[in-house]
């Protein structure tokens, strides 16, 4: 993601990009060959259980399936190059989005004690304190979804979206947009606007009680995956590890801010890059709390 956001002279310099001053193409040449060993590890296991009658049911194993039937459509042929392109595509997407996510939502409940704590009391009824929290839980954990969906809101980690593209003439709330316009979806603007939401700039998990609103690109108040055909590729990945991150982390521990600061005092500066973390990396303390 580094390599991704380092501007290339080259972009601006055409002769730079053959001589690869800046070391880019060295660079992402090297980490191709990491992802692509990865990748075709991945689907060696998947041929292996194939082999021996057990398949996955996964994503990696849907795609398997149509590349080996031989499907084609108009001369298409689907092949290993694809499933791998597929692969990068859905890790690319929930890779530092994720990561940031993770930090905006632990950064909200040490701001916001009282919510930890109602995180906490969730966890402890639906798992109790004799476990960790596994994937098969997170249906259960509503409140937790909640603090989810509230961060996302006030922090959405790709504000700005993928840019759309306006195939013809179109009129939107009486707005023209002309054919071959680039759209740029403001949905940090959306998160904190007042007609769509009270007491925006509030962190209330509880207001989405009761309410159907999701994050998968159905409610336009709320867009942090984007929606459509130019949606997050790593959306359910990204919600997965979100979710589990964080329930195990405020499961197994109680934190809190080191040198004595307070909850309110704490930093949120924002950095923009490619996506919208912490100015400054959280740092808490965490003190072991399951029983065993």
């Amino acid at each position: 993601m580094k390599l991704a956001a380092v501007p290339n002279f080259g972009d601006y310099f055409p002769f730079l990009g053959i001589l690869d001053v800046q070391g880019l193409t060295r660079k992402m040449k090297a980490l191709s060959k990491v992802f692509d060993d990865f990748f075709e590890k991945v689907i060696n296991d998947h041929v292996r259980d194939w082999d021996h009658g057990e398949q996955t049911k996964d994503i990696v194993a849907t795609m398997m399936s149509i590349m080996q039937s031989g499907q084609t459509h108009d001369e298409f042929q689907f092949d290993r190059r694809h499933v791998k392109a597929i692969m990068l595509d859905m890790l690319a997407g929930s890779m530092d989005t994720a990561a940031s996510s993770v930090e905006w939502i632990l950064s909200e409940l040490l701001r916001n004690p009282t919510i930890m704590k109602k995180v906490q009391k969730e966890l402890e009824e639906v798992v109790g304190l004799e476990r960790m929290v596994e994937e098969s839980d997170m249906d259960r954990l509503e409140y937790l979804d909640m603090v989810v969906k509230e961060t996302f809101r006030l922090h959405t980690v790709a504000p700005l979206l993928i840019p759309h593209y306006a195939m013809e003439d179109c009129t939107v709330n009486g707005y023209n947009i002309p054919k071959a316009s680039r759209i740029i979806i403001n949905t940090h603007a959306i998160g904190r606007d007042p007609d769509a939401w009270s007491e925006p700039e509030k962190f209330i998990p509880e207001r989405f009680v009761g309410s159907e609103i999701d994050v998968r690109g159905q409610h336009f108040q709320l867009l942090p995956f984007g929606s459509g055909r130019r949606g997050c590729p790593g959306m359910q990945l990204g919600l997965i590890q979100v979710r589990l991150i964080v329930s195990q982390l405020v499961h197994c521990f109680d934190w809190r801010l080191p040198n004595g600061v307070l909850p309110e005092e704490l930093d949120m500066t924002e950095e923009f890059g490619l996506v919208v973390a912490r100015a400054n990396h959280l740092m808490a303390i965490p003190t072991f709390r399951l029983q065993n």
